[in-house]
């Protein structure tokens, strides 16, 4: 059920501890796809996960500002310390625990996110009377090589889920001023910190090879993968030497 659209009456009716928390960001994505695309795609998949799976789950309003300053040379991007971040989260997450939600999924869009939301869920389990663990939907249809920013499996996703967003006649603007790697490499060491160091546009990888047929299957995958998630996390002991 969505919080933002549900009434506090017919939540309290739900008999579920279970809670997905979208995590997106504001951030630039090239000339073609919206600053808000990682919180449209991980919206996305906490939606489709919550209505394929067979119990209620409640599904919170996303964090749509996140850890992005790598992208602060792009107009309009928005970002947050990873301090203030991780508190912010997990705020949230004791307000879920607090109405009884209190096994909470992390379902994550952007690749900035990752390291904070680990921690962050690691106090959690250790600190908080909750569970939560991170999710991020690209790890799970095996996207490391052609994920890139901007690129086809982002554009897919909302060419499937949110085709509105897509400007299709941008795409081969996006694709020439971009960049074919993330970063700007010496051997194994990234000598860039900012996006803007080895990409003209903020794009990495060619979002011509994206395709709302493919983002459906990407999004069915993630969403099952998710689905799956939730069975272990109803059923996981965090504690178990605990008395």
């Amino acid at each position: 059920m969505q919080l933002t659209s549900s009434t506090w009456t017919e939540l309290d009716q739900v008999e579920t501890n279970l809670a997905l928390l979208p995590v997106g960001s504001t951030e630039q994505h090239g000339p073609h796809a919206p600053l808000g695309t990682d919180t449209l795609n991980a919206e996305a998949v906490a939606e489709a996960a919550a209505e394929r799976y067979p119990d209620p789950v409640v599904v919170a309003p996303a964090v749509p500002v996140a850890v992005a300053e790598e992208h602060r040379q792009f107009t309009g991007t928005l970002w947050t310390d990873e301090s203030t971040f991780r508190a912010y989260v997990r705020d949230i997450v004791a307000s879920l625990a607090a109405h009884g939600w209190d096994r909470v999924v992390l379902v994550n869009g952007h690749g900035g996110n990752v390291a904070a939301l680990r921690e962050v869920a690691g106090r959690i389990v250790r600190h908080d009377d909750a569970y939560a663990v991170p999710f991020t939907w690209f790890d799970e249809v095996d996207a490391e090589e052609n994920m890139g920013h901007g690129g086809p499996l982002e554009t897919a996703l909302l060419q499937h889920a949110n085709p509105e967003t897509v400007h299709e006649d941008r795409l081969t603007e996006a694709a020439e001023g971009g960049s074919d790697r993330w970063g700007d490499w010496q051997g194994r060491t990234n000598l860039a910190f900012d996006s803007d160091e080895f990409t003209e546009n903020g794009v990495v990888g060619d979002p011509r090879d994206g395709s709302a047929d493919l983002g459906e299957e990407l999004l069915s995958g993630a969403a099952d993968a998710l689905a799956a998630l939730l069975d272990t996390v109803a059923e996981r002991d965090p504690n178990p030497r605990a008395e």
